[in-house]
């Protein structure tokens, strides 16, 4: 096959890839988005002689960036530098993905099939893309569900590293047949037959999931007491609005659409990230014009509390170890502040809660290795709230209310993680509130992705969500994965809606991204005795 041929197939990998994904993709493409470049994998191990040593590298780097670009595009809208690097690592780091299992099925496997290495080279790349300094997570494969939950109610035992699994599972098994196929391998009803102990097996895989799901679906039941809930989507251009309104005079905007659906019955009045825009010194809260506002309108309700979004200021003390994102006053050498993302929490008593945002977006509220990148710092991309590398919090906080009810807010970009998320429901949270920003990107696949993960996020952990974004989304999520009571977008908005507490844990909160664990220590291992092999390959040709 001419290498052109091969281009094309992993150009179709990329765009059944990206027709896949959410909201508008077709999710059944993803079980045969790889089979292409499987193919391809194929026809160059066992024709090492007729292509180049990097034919392989560059022809599934173009699958795999048509895939990024087209899926993330959005992120242009905010930054063109920022967005062409977003593309450019993704897709080299799921490149070398692929190109690690043709190196271990060169040197290791003796071109003998090792699907299981590939499986556990991706899935140990999506675990490793949840914590690094450029971690992206955007495009797990499990996400690609995120739109179906009835088809993955599952993932309250694995997480979306189980449905990054099952994907595989079904693509190679497809693939297999497709070589049976072509290679026109005989077929008899008989379990020694190839073919068709390949096309049984295939079947099971794909359709026990699929109606164990479906049966769990069915049959669960909301957990827990009722809660109301008024989620404010007050739809203030972040681009003009937001950073030149002045910030009682958003926060007055906000409480008018709060009113609209508020009385004695509601308990939690729940506000976007970065609402509050006065940059207050959590020093001194009660002298914040924001938060005495939010106190006064608390106590018009018997039992109300407003969590919100808020840029706030942290003195560090005299004796206190110099942070990451510590940052020295101009005029008074030798201190230090750091700004914070924080999600507030004011009850009908007028006491506070905080948390502050922890996992930051890379290049925006953190620059990734910053030792290297400090000069560049300033240039740090302007998404809400303050920028430049922020103070975060090392505790999964959860907001203890008066009436008992245990919550946590998860802030915007954090909500794509599913095994961060679930550390606050192992802390105790019982209700998910999810705060975010999404106007950045404008009207495209970007806020409407994010808002779909929020599905992913209930159903690992059996938590009803209220979602409060700015200018994207805004929804609740019951327990099942499905939205209710939605917004659009670009419109201001309050709903209302009652939501269930749940204090029982899932296996998936109990153990955490297990499957990505087993995946990065066993494709270490391997990956390590890959290139062990790799060296004495070539030492022992350079002796003959």
């Amino acid at each position: 096959m001419k290498k052109y041929q091969l281009l094309l197939l992993s150009l179709l990998s990329g765009l059944l890839l990206a027709l896949a994904w959410p909201l508008n993709g077709i999710s059944y493409l993803i079980f045969f988005a790889f089979i292409p470049m499987l193919w391809v994998e194929e026809i160059i191990i066992q024709n090492p002689l007729k292509y180049g040593k990097f034919s392989f590298f560059f022809i599934v780097f173009i699958g795999f960036f048509v895939w990024n670009v087209l899926t993330t595009y959005w992120i242009w809208n905010s930054t063109e530098a920022g967005a062409v690097f977003a593309f450019l690592l993704n897709s080299l780091l799921m490149t070398m993905v692929f190109n690690f299992y043709h190196y271990s099925r060169r040197v290791v496997f003796r071109k003998n099939k090792a699907y299981f290495a590939l499986v556990l080279y991706w899935i140990a790349f999506e675990y490793f893309h949840m914590d690094w300094d450029f971690s992206w997570p955007w495009l797990t494969l499990g996400n690609v569900f995120a739109n179906n939950p009835k088809l993955i109610q599952w993932y309250e035992y694995t997480g979306a590293f189980g449905g990054t699994l099952w994907i595989f599972l079904i693509n190679i098994f497809f693939f297999e047949i497709f070589l049976s196929i072509k290679n026109k391998e005989s077929f008899s009803f008989n379990l020694k037959n190839k073919f068709f102990k390949t096309s049984i097996i295939c079947v099971l895989v794909l359709v026990i999931p699929i109606v164990f799901s479906v049966i769990t679906y069915n049959r669960y039941e909301e957990k827990g007491t009722e809660v109301e809930v008024v989620v404010v989507q007050p739809n203030v251009d972040p681009y003009t609005e937001q950073y030149i309104t002045p910030p009682l005079e958003i926060l007055q905007q906000m409480l008018v659409l709060a009113e609209t659906k508020t009385d004695s019955n509601v308990d939690f009045v729940l506000f976007p990230e970065s609402a509050l825009q006065e940059n207050v010194w959590e020093e001194k809260f009660d002298f914040s014009q924001s938060v005495n506002v939010l106190r006064c309108f608390t106590k018009k309700f018997p039992k109300l509390a407003v969590i919100s979004g808020i840029s706030t200021q942290r003195l560090l003390k005299e004796d206190e170890p110099i942070t990451p994102a510590a940052r020295e006053f101009s005029d008074d050498k030798g201190r230090y502040y750091e700004h914070l993302n924080t999600a507030l929490l004011v009850d009908h008593s007028g006491n506070i809660q905080r948390y502050h945002k922890s996992k930051l977006t890379p290049g925006v509220e953190k620059m990734p290795f910053k030792k290297i990148f400090k000069p560049i710092e300033k240039l740090a991309i302007d998404l809400g709230g303050t920028v430049g590398s922020l103070g975060v919090d090392i505790e999964r906080k959860v907001f203890n209310c008066q009436n008992g009810v245990k919550l946590s807010p998860v802030i915007c970009y954090e909500s794509i993680y599913g095994g961060f998320v679930s550390e606050f429901v192992k802390n105790g949270a019982e209700l998910i509130f999810i705060i975010t920003n999404d106007g950045w990107w404008g009207n495209t696949a970007g806020h409407r992705q994010h808002f779909s993960y929020a599905a992913l996020r209930a159903i690992e952990s059996r938590r009803d969500i209220a979602r409060s974004a700015n200018t994207g989304i805004s929804c609740f999520v019951n327990q099942r994965g499905d939205i209710l009571n939605r917004t659009d977008y670009w419109e201001p908005a309050a709903i209302r809606q009652k939501l269930h507490t749940n204090s029982k844990l899932t296996f998936y909160v109990k153990y955490g991204d297990y499957i990505g664990k087993i995946a990065l220590y066993s494709g270490f291992i391997l990956l390590l005795l890959s290139f062990i092999m790799g060296i004495k390959l070539i030492n022992r040709n350079k002796m003959d």
